[in-house]
């Protein structure tokens, strides 16, 4: 358990409250609305998502490779109704058969992994056909200015933000991995600094 881990646990829910206010709950709610049948979150983190799952959700696998995030995560899922399982996997290899799951669920996640065209290609591998990959992302903006922006300060961002990439074009690289989306919304993450600030919301089906 790295000691940057442990203070990221310790401080990641008051860090995010504000952004949780100022409206980053709703979209969490409406990310995860078509979630569906057996569900699989990557980088769940403290489990901030984990009051925003429907009924429909009749199942919930959540991997987190950081033991810290992990214990705070099975902490709030005392209490809840979900059927659900806490495992240590990255999204890079994810121990799961192939076509095992209905929903595949990514928010705020595919800014830090070290590869996140490997991640994707794994949720499509999990997926069934016709299995639904939801997100809510922080992403490169479109903004030429501020894209450029993204670009010099990725290499800081990075370090001082627990390996957060401020500049990936992630849309493209679902689609790159395969997905079909189905629908996607650009919005704005409030309460973030201007460089993480462009957000996409919607779904990709397999």
């Amino acid at each position: 358990m790295s000691v940057r881990g442990r203070i990221e646990a310790l401080l990641f829910d008051r860090l995010m409250a504000g952004a949780e206010r100022a409206g980053f709950a709703d979209m969490r709610a409406r990310a995860l609305e078509h979630a569906s049948g057996r569900v699989l979150e990557i980088g769940a983190g403290t489990g901030l998502n984990l009051v925003r799952y429907p009924a429909g959700a009749a199942e919930l696998v959540l991997t987190e490779p950081e033991p810290a995030m992990a214990r705070k995560l099975q902490k709030k899922l005392r209490g809840q109704p979900l059927i659900a399982r806490v495992v240590d996997a990255s999204a890079e290899a994810l121990p799961f058969e192939d076509a095992s799951f209905d929903t595949a669920v990514s928010t705020i996640v595919l800014c830090s992994v070290e590869d996140p065209a490997r991640a994707l290609g794994e949720l499509r591998r999990v997926l069934k056909p016709g299995g639904r990959l939801l997100f809510l992302e922080h992403v490169r903006a479109e903004d030429p200015r501020l894209a450029r922006w993204q670009d010099r300060l990725n290499p800081v961002w990075r370090a001082v933000a627990n390996g957060c990439n401020c500049n990936r074009d992630t849309l493209a690289a679902i689609e790159a991995a395969g997905f079909a989306v189905e629908q996607v919304e650009r919005t704005l993450f409030a309460k973030a600094p201007p460089w993480t600030r462009p957000l996409i919301l919607g779904r990709a089906l397999r």
